[in-house]
């Protein structure tokens, strides 16, 4: 199944199970794609995660129901996923701009959040580069986390914050963010920041070596300030690369970002030539 087909379906089961107790495991074993993969997929190609779009969804349509029946707000929190009629007040007042009882008394206007539908723009030949490398296995020294799929957009970026406010830095500079899911089933996964591992120093108290494994790896250079080139990248690989993608599929649960020294960029890391790297283990096709 190719993506924007895959994204397409995901969003049908979504609309047909709004009111069910939906996860993004449940969605993306339907499209039998792996949640390590979906999750990136589904929120670069339309701009919000399984989570976001789905409360999103049951916001608008809790919307709709409010105005148009005489449902109970209590009910509506039920029908909708929320446990209590205070929990599903402070969704509500958070989506619409005020609370359920305030709409329906006073008639205010509410927000409309309607299904996504992809669609296919020809635009000619996109020529996107990349190559395919294979690389033996390899050990780095790096500070883990794990983080849930949900909130790793927000979460990650403080944990580079801490990071360097901490000063582990002066172990670890920070050559790869890797992000592993080895069941590429799970709700969360593990982050590292990392250098590669010289044997011959101490492992410094709070930090881990890993071996990431043997892969044949996908890599796209990424030009420009962070994050924006490697956002991107990343879009390009799931709606661009993705969808034409013949000869190989996804290998593992692995997902790497390379970073250039920022120290060799008159502007670091926000410099228009700044350089980064996207690695994604591959293998050939069926």
């Amino acid at each position: 199944m190719e993506w924007v087909e895959a994204i397409s379906e995901a969003i049908k089961y979504i609309e047909n199970h709004i009111t069910e107790d939906i996860t993004m495991h449940e969605v993306a074993s339907y499209v039998n794609i792996s949640p390590f993969y979906f999750h990136k997929g589904f929120s670069m190609l339309c701009g919000y995660t399984i989570a976001e779009y789905i409360r999103n969804r049951r916001m608008a349509l809790a919307g709709e129901e409010l105005i148009t029946s005489d449902t109970t707000i209590m009910e509506l929190a039920m029908k909708y996923g929320y446990n209590s009629s205070d929990s599903f007040t402070k969704a509500f007042t958070r989506f619409h701009g005020y609370p359920p009882l305030t709409v329906r008394k006073n008639k205010t206007m509410i927000k409309t959040f309607a299904p996504l539908k992809l669609t296919i723009s020809l635009k000619g030949g996109y020529i996107m580069d990349y190559r395919i490398v294979k690389k033996e296995a390899f050990a780095v020294l790096g500070v883990s986390k794990e983080f849930s799929y949900e909130n790793a957009k927000q979460e990650v970026p403080l944990f580079w914050q801490q990071h360097y406010s901490l000063k582990k830095n002066n172990y670890v500079c920070g050559m790869f963010g890797i992000n592993i899911d080895l069941k590429m089933g799970n709700e969360k996964f593990e982050y590292l920041i990392a250098d590669i591992y010289n044997p011959s120093i101490d492992i410094p108290d709070g930090f881990i070596v890993k071996t990431i494994p043997a892969f044949t790896w996908a890599v796209f250079p990424c030009k420009g300030a962070i994050p924006n080139s490697l956002q991107d990248v990343n879009t390009k690989i799931f709606s661009e690369w993705l969808p034409a993608l013949q000869d190989y599929e996804f290998a593992a649960g692995y997902c790497i970002e390379m970073y250039d020294m920022p120290d060799k960029y008159l502007n670091g890391t926000n410099d228009e030539n700044y350089y980064t790297e996207i690695w994604i283990p591959v293998k050939k096709s069926k």
